[in-house]
């Protein structure tokens, strides 16, 4: 187990605080990457082929897969799963079991709430179709228990409601609200911009 802070050095986890960073998912892959100042706790896994920013921080048991980027200043939350090839940007909070698929991409200043789930498959089991998560741009707000569907843009600045489910593209600075999710003028008392 390898693990890259600024410099290599080998680092040992004893039983009660073992995190995983470096699992080799194909003999070909390389050791992750994560800058300085990382606080990655108990029951992590950090898969190969992993570029992590600066002051990186997990809750317990997160999980990053293979093939993702992620910026400064980033948080992933206990439970909460990257499920790899996907872009995350910096000043992202996202919370306890959040879920992230493959093919996302996440902008800055981004917070998603407890157990939002993002998607990208459109057809799950019942055909083939391109696997495409959502476009998350910055400044946006995810509500706890939010669903957002497969290829959807969600436009910078906008917050999504707790437990919305968003269908379609939401424009910049909008409030999308309901199952399936409405879309409004954002009230004058939500900032536009994210103090993450």
């Amino acid at each position: 187990m390898r693990l890259l802070i600024g410099v290599e050095q080998e680092t040992i986890f004893d039983d009660m605080n073992q995190a995983t960073v470096g699992y080799e998912y194909a003999d070909d892959s390389d050791d992750p990457h994560i800058g300085a100042n990382p606080t990655i706790r108990a029951g992590t896994i950090i898969y190969n082929d992993v570029a992590i920013g600066d002051r990186f921080s997990t809750g317990h048991y997160a999980l990053v897969r293979e093939l993702t980027e992620i910026g400064d200043d980033v948080l992933v939350g206990t439970k909460a799963v990257i499920d790899g090839r996907t872009t995350v940007g910096s000043s992202v909070s996202l919370q306890t079991g959040v879920y992230v698929p493959s093919d996302t991409t996440i902008g800055d200043h981004v917070f998603v709430g407890p157990h939002a789930v993002l998607t990208n498959d459109p057809y799950p089991i019942q055909a083939d179709a391109e696997l495409v998560g959502p476009t998350i741009e910055d400044h946006v707000s995810i509500g706890a228990n939010a669903t957002i569907l497969p290829d959807v843009t969600i436009g910078a600045e906008s917050f999504v409601a707790a437990g919305s489910v968003v269908v379609d593209d939401v424009p910049p600075a909008t409030l999308a609200i309901g199952a399936p999710a409405e879309h409004r003028p954002l009230p004058e008392e939500i900032p536009r911009q994210n103090e993450l």
